[in-house]
């Protein structure tokens, strides 16, 4: 059984589900320029039309039973050139979709950046140039300000690793080596000057990163693969986190930079800060985990898959991902393991000791909507059940979970495959290239996890709803 005040919920992000993007003084983010694949045609234009039907999504998430949901703020919205003018319609807004969570009792957890700087600030060098930081610390005391009566939760920076370590596919560019660690190093300090406008204006309020943090595992016993895995896991994981949590640069990332020719030091003038701001919890990003070996002679990375997938993974002399032959891939050609959620998540207990909510943790998967408006997604079911399995057992060694918020609430437009491949509980009628209805329809999925919210307990054997 879950504690019966564990925080049951879902998430979503604003560029992925909003659409309205021309409306009410919004300004292009990076994802509105952004080049899409000649296959994606489903853009942000009108998205999962989650702007204009916010009620109706939550009186549905509501209906199923949903305690609290993670959102996204558009900065390109609240700030439209970035720095200076806030724009009112937006704040109306908001402040009434946190209206209408109240009135559902439902909890907003509240991310601030996610993946949507605005494409004016890109221009002038992006989280490369430190005056993106003073930007966003003005952003975001803007956000505490304006809505910090209505949330008491909010989340940092969505994904920073991923952001930058999968830079073309996230962001429609690529950073140099150079620039991704001066883009690091700015991202760091931005989320500690949001953990001290937070604490210095939201009453009670509360805040954590949210990172995605997947535990590394060496492709054998052999000692160069156990230090490849070492080093990836400093590169992908604890490097943000022991910046956030420890205030420190992780030092294998700093040897790692070091030997390829980073000289990555926290600045004088931002000691104080860096070491005297942290989170008071951390969200967590997880959907499987890496496997690397150190690449010998005349290897080469594999053909990548997606920016979750070992196979991505390369870094000549250091690391090169591989497929674990110990785990089984699932029909959408994903490497699933639960075990290694519950691995992560003592791993990140032991070093942080913080307090611990899932922000995301879910399946994309090509859903077919039946005649008569169903959604039979047992393979979604399946993949739930089995991480909340294991995030029980964390719990039950002594990790302190307080929350479940999987990816994504409602449908839509996927980073790299637009609206054929459906991570949500609840469907939105529309494909690539038809917007159809945009109705919304509970897959079985949404049916299960509401059994689970109201009974406290994973059961996975109903398979018809």
């Amino acid at each position: 059984m879950f504690p019966s005040n564990f925080l049951w919920g879902a998430s979503l992000s604003a560029h992925q589900t909003e659409g309205a993007v021309n409306e009410d003084g919004k300004s292009p983010s990076v994802q509105d320029t952004r080049p899409r694949s000649n296959s994606q045609i489903a853009d942000f234009t009108v998205a999962s039309d989650h702007y204009h039907r916010y009620r109706e999504d939550i009186k549905l998430l509501a209906q199923m039973g949903a305690k609290a949901l993670r959102i996204s703020l558009p900065w390109t919205r609240i700030i439209p050139d970035g720095v200076s003018e806030v724009n009112q319609k937006a704040v109306a807004h908001y402040r009434n979709v946190f209206q209408t969570m109240q009135e559902y009792q439902i909890q907003p957890l509240v991310t601030t950046y996610h993946f949507d700087l605005p494409q004016v600030l890109q221009d002038q060098g992006g989280w490369t140039n430190r005056a993106t930081v003073d930007a966003y610390e003005n952003y975001v005391r803007v956000l505490f300000q304006e809505f910090g009566d209505q949330v008491s939760h909010w989340l940092t920076i969505n994904e920073p690793n991923i952001m930058l370590l999968a830079d073309q596919k996230i962001l429609g560019f690529h950073y140099t080596h150079q620039e991704r660690y001066q883009a690091f190093y700015n991202l760091m300090i931005a989320e500690k000057k949001a953990f001290q406008a937070c604490h210095q204006l939201v009453p009670g309020g509360q805040i954590g990163p949210v990172p995605n943090i997947s535990y590394v595992y060496p492709g054998s016993c052999r000692p160069q693969d156990i230090r490849a895995a070492a080093t990836f896991n400093a590169v992908r994981n604890w490097g943000y986190l022991d910046f956030s949590v420890r205030g420190l640069i992780n030092p294998l990332l700093q040897a790692y930079l070091r030997k390829t020719g980073v000289d990555l030091q926290i600045l004088p003038e931002d000691q104080e800060l860096v070491t005297h701001n942290f989170p008071d919890f951390l969200g967590i990003n997880y959907y499987t985990s890496v496997t690397v070996e150190y690449p010998q002679a005349g290897q080469d990375r594999q053909n990548g898959i997606s920016d979750q997938q070992s196979e991505d993974v390369y870094e000549k002399d250091f690391y090169k991902g591989l497929t674990n032959p110990y785990l089984e891939k699932n029909d959408f050609n994903w490497t699933v393991d639960p075990l290694g959620l519950q691995t992560t998540l003592e791993l990140i207990n032991d070093r942080y000791h913080r307090p611990i909510y899932i922000t995301e943790n879910g399946l994309g998967a090509y859903d077919e909507l039946t005649p008569d408006h169903k959604i039979h997604d047992q393979y979604r079911i399946d993949y739930l059940q089995s991480h909340l399995e294991s995030i029980q057992e964390a719990m039950v060694n002594g990790v302190d979970v307080q929350g479940y918020l999987p990816w994504s609430a409602i449908d839509l437009v996927s980073v790299h495959e637009g609206m054929k491949k459906r991570y949500g509980l609840i469907y939105v009628d529309r494909t690539e290239e038809d917007l159809k209805t945009l109705n919304r329809y509970p897959k079985d999925s949404y049916y299960w996890y509401q059994g689970v919210i109201e009974h406290g307990e994973v059961n996975g054997n109903a398979t018809t709803f």
